[in-house]
This record gives structure tokens, C-alpha cells and sequence, in this order.
């Protein structure tokens, strides 16, 4: 691997305790993966966040912190504990208890991709799922850390919106109590990571830029949720689940004719959320 684990696009003066992080964006296929795999390169990035990085972009114009991955989630799982080791994929794991994110091929280092479809022929080595975690998550996570502490260090709170985009099919049965299928889905773990007025105003955010939003189903957020979560202390979490097909063809990835205008009303949700106990302004209540 040649490149860095993570891209860090800091602001020239940070003024939001908001930090932006991307984990499944990453697109950069180590050769060694793409030759051993038995899917084409196409079928291999479609478990990817495709072009979330990009649809944050401008988050450092508006003083926060934007935190992407570079390597893909088929390579190792961001969003994942770095223990969710699966045997059926890694030579020498034992299996503990019942892990439904394992059995399902979805651990840190992923055995298949969207849809269900086995990444590779047989088991890769335990001392290469350990590469791939020293050399990327942990590092990734690390920074995370780093750039939370900094933020609860500044500003007296830390708030990171763990962004994320979801299949069209995932949203098929579900619908808003407007009665419309969600294009924006918010996860707090039903109350959990992050506190009610944080999670209400990223809510309006979205709402104020015209989409239809949800919360908590069919995604209430994973491990990124779950660890970084902790209201009590002053860091809120939360994660957003955007529909790719409002930018993108899902089957190719590409970007659809008007990505520029549905940017712009990312760019201007990504401002509101920013504005969140900014310089200035009162830091969100418990």
C-alpha cells in the first residue's frame, strides 16, 4: 500500500465543534486485492459510499472538520470493531458466540459485498486482515479520536456526523410519517449517541434543504455510533444515510446530470450543521 489511510481537510480556523467523517467513501483498490478477487472491479465497489467524500466537500469553508477514507470498505470496515473477525474469511479465528454482521460476511475485513457476493475464492491469512487493521483503522481512528478531543478541547463539545449513503431497495418499504419514502436517514441509536436537540437541529437541516427524512429506520448507525457516542460526556454522534440514487446510477456509479444541484443543497445542510454550538453561538443543551 502506498497511500495514506485517511484524507484530513481542516479548515484554515476551525469555528464548528463539528466533525464530518466519511468511512466507506474510500476508493483506492490495492492491485493485490483487485487481482484475488473474483468479482470485477465494478461488482468490488458496490458495497462502496460512492462519492460522499465529494458531496462534502465544502465542509472546511464552514469551519469544520472533514474526515474520509481512502480505502475501500471491501478492504477493511471502518465502521466495524476491529475484533468482528470472520471465520468463515480469516485462516486461524475461532468463532465466539453469534455475531450477526460476521455471519452475514460483514466483519471488519469484509468476506462479500453488496448483495451477498463473496469477495474472494478461499481464506486470506490472519497476519493479513492484521496488516489491514494496523495500517488503516487504526490509524483512521486514531485521528478520529484526535480531532474529537480537539474539538471538545476548543469548544466544550464535540459532534461528529458519520455520513453514509444507502441503496434505493433498502428504503422500499419504509416511509416518513408524512407518509413519503425517506431520502435522508438519521441514526442516533434511538436516543443514544447523541442528545435530542443535536439530532433535532441536523434533522432541520435537511428538512429546511426540501428531503424527506427518517430516523433510526432501517438505520440506526453501527460501531462509529455506538463508540463515539457519548452525550453525557458532550460528544454526539450521528449518522446520515443519504439515497445514492438521488446522485448517482446505482448499477454504474455514475454521477447522475444534476449531482451539482444536489450538492449544493448538501453544502448548504453541511453549513447548517456546522453552525451547531459554533463560535459564537450557544453550544447545544443536554
Amino acid at each position: 500500500m502506498s497511500k495514506a489511510p485517511y484524507l484530513l481537510q481542516r479548515p484554515e480556523r476551525r469555528t464548528s465543534p463539528v466533525v464530518f467523517a466519511s468511512p466507506h467513501s474510500g476508493r483506492a483498490y490495492p492491485p493485490e486485492m483487485v487481482q484475488a478477487s473474483v468479482l470485477d472491479p465494478l461488482q468490488l465497489r458496490s458495497s462502496e459510499d460512492a462519492h460522499v467524500d465529494r458531496l462534502f466537500s465544502d465542509v472546511p469553508s464552514f469551519g469544520a472538520v472533514l474526515l474520509s477514507a481512502v480505502y475501500p470498505r471491501a478492504w477493511v470496515d471502518l465502521n466495524r470493531r476491529a475484533d468482528e473477525l470472520d471465520p468463515a474469511l480469516i485462516e486461524d479465528v475461532t468463532r465466539v458466540g453469534l455475531n450477526p454482521r460476521i455471519a452475514s460476511g460483514l466483519g471488519v475485513i469484509p468476506r462479500v459485498v453488496a448483495g451477498g457476493r463473496s469477495i474472494y475464492r478461499g481464506k486470506i491469512t490472519r497476519a493479513e486482515a492484521q496488516a489491514r487493521i494496523d495500517t488503516v483503522w487504526i490509524p483512521y481512528h486514531q485521528l478520529l479520536r484526535a480531532v474529537l478531543d480537539e474539538s471538545l478541547s476548543l469548544f466544550g463539545q464535540a459532534i461528529l456526523i458519520d455520513c453514509h449513503s444507502m441503496p434505493r431497495e433498502a428504503l422500499s418499504t419504509i416511509r416518513t410519517a408524512r407518509g413519503k419514502r425517506p431520502e435522508v436517514v438519521i441514526g442516533d441509536r434511538y436516543g443514544a449517541s447523541a442528545s435530542p436537540s443535536v439530532v433535532s437541529a441536523v434533522e432541520a437541516a435537511f428538512r429546511a434543504q426540501g428531503f424527506s427524512v427518517s430516523r433510526n429506520v432501517p438505520f440506526a448507525g453501527a460501531y462509529v455510533v455506538q463508540h463515539y457516542g457519548r452525550p453525557s460526556r458532550q460528544c454526539h454522534t450521528v449518522q446520515v444515510e443519504i439515497d445514492r440514487s438521488l446522485y448517482m446510477n446505482e448499477r454504474t456509479l455514475a454521477l447522475r446530470s444534476d449531482f451539482p444541484e444536489l450538492r449544493a443543497r448538501i453544502s448548504a445542510v453541511a453549513r447548517a450543521i456546522s453552525e451547531i454550538g459554533a463560535e459564537g453561538l450557544p453550544l447545544a443543551a443536554e
